[in-house]
């Protein structure tokens, strides 16, 4: 019964979601689009020619967007759940985790890249500091990972939620990058822990 009352919040929620109606009107497969186009709006990230890496990619909103702004460009979208082909991007279905996967993005890769984007989060608990510390991690290996493949002014665009791990990861992305930003952008849920932080120029 109690999941039941759960998917019914969840379903009227998405009803009223201005973000979930837009993301049909505009093409878009899921809201989180928006997250990123308030991101670049606000950081101006995108534009044509770059290499771009989306990192837990599916369902592939951020990368529809990437592949929209970053005309003639390259995007490499990983996840570990295949995905509808996104233009002529290339897709790597597996656990970014793990060592074989990120070789396999470093293989495809033939220089340094422009952005490294993240949207990566463990399958929430309910136990928000559980659920903070977890995504953290995730974060921390995107942004080490990127340290190694961006360019000297690239960006790292990555999740990050409220919690025990937000401090370490700001200090983390100081230690690497000249600049560090953190952002919430409105189509992010109110009652949602989740921001992003945003890096650029390494150090």
């Amino acid at each position: 019964m109690k999941k039941n009352k759960i998917s019914k919040n969840w379903v009227n929620k998405q009803r009223r979601d201005i973000y979930v109606r837009q993301s049909k009107v505009d093409g878009y497969r899921a809201r989180s689009a928006y997250k990123l186009i308030e991101i670049d709006e606000k950081f101006k990230i995108f534009k044509g020619g770059l290499t771009v890496i989306d990192i837990g990619a599916a369902p592939g909103s951020w990368s529809q967007y990437a592949n929209k702004v970053a005309k003639n460009g390259k995007l490499i979208s990983i996840d570990l759940k295949k995905m509808e082909p996104i233009g002529s991007s290339l897709q790597i279905q597996g656990d970014f985790t793990d060592e074989s996967v990120q070789e396999e993005i470093k293989n495809n890769t033939t220089s340094k890249v422009d952005v490294v984007m993240s949207d990566m989060a463990v399958n929430t608990t309910g136990i928000k500091n559980i659920d903070s510390i977890q995504t953290g991690e995730l974060c921390k290996e995107a942004m080490i990972f990127a340290k190694e493949l961006l360019n000297e002014n690239g960006y790292f665009i990555s999740k990050i939620f409220m919690g025990g791990t937000f401090n370490e990861i700001v200090a983390e992305g100081k230690k690497y990058f000249k600049e560090v930003k953190v952002f919430k952008p409105k189509s992010s849920r109110k009652d949602s822990k989740e921001s992003f932080i945003i890096c650029k120029k390494l150090r």
